[in-house]
C-alpha cells in the first residue's frame, strides 16, 4: 500500500514564523520566500502580507541580499561582474539592488582574482599552439564572467 505524504499547511501566524526562521538562516530573496510559504498551503493574499512583513522587520532585505551574493561570488568564487549580474537577475532581484550589491567589488581585488585565475589556469593548460592556448585561457576567463576588454588585456600582459 502506498503512501503519500501529505503536504502539512500552516496558518498565516505559523508560516510567518517558519519564514522568519529561514530567513534568519541565510539571506533570502522575495521569490524564494514566496516559493516557500506557497508550499505551507497558503492563500496568495497572505503570502504577499508575510513578505511584506518580512521586508519591514528587516528579516526579508534584496539589497542586503545582493550585497551579500556579490560578496560571495566574488570573493570566494572569483566570479567576473558579468556572471554575478545574471545570477542576481535569475533570482528576479532589481536593477538598483543589483547596483548597490556591485559597490561591494574593490577593482584592485577584482583584478587580482582575475590575475589569479589566469596563472593558475595557464600552469595546468596543456595546450601547446600559442593561438590556441590563448584562446582557451581567454574563453576560460570570459566563462568565469570578466569582460573581454580586461581578459584582453590581462591576457596580453600574460606573454609578454
Amino acid at each position: 500500500m502506498e503512501r503519500h505524504k501529505k503536504q502539512k499547511t500552516y496558518t498565516p501566524k505559523e508560516a510567518l514564523i517558519k519564514a522568519a526562521a529561514y530567513c534568519a538562516y541565510q539571506e533570502r530573496t522575495q521569490q524564494e520566500v514566496r516559493t516557500k510559504l506557497y508550499t505551507y498551503g497558503l492563500e496568495p493574499d497572505d503570502v504577499e502580507e508575510i513578505i511584506v512583513r518580512l521586508g519591514q522587520e528587516k528579516m526579508l532585505d534584496e539589497e542586503r541580499y545582493a550585497q551579500a551574493y556579490v560578496r560571495g561570488k566574488y570573493g570566494l568564487k572569483k566570479w567576473g561582474r558579468r556572471k554575478i549580474t545574471q545570477g542576481l537577475k535569475a533570482k528576479g532581484i532589481s536593477d538598483y539592488c543589483i547596483k548597490q550589491g556591485m559597490k561591494e567589488i574593490d577593482f584592485e581585488v577584482y583584478e587580482q582574482n582575475l590575475l589569479q585565475l589566469l596563472e593558475k589556469k595557464n600552469a595546468t593548460e596543456k595546450e601547446k599552439n600559442p593561438f590556441a592556448r590563448r584562446q582557451k585561457l581567454t574563453y576560460f576567463l570570459m566563462s568565469k564572467g570578466y569582460e573581454s576588454d580586461l581578459v584582453q588585456e590581462a591576457v596580453k600582459k600574460l606573454e609578454s
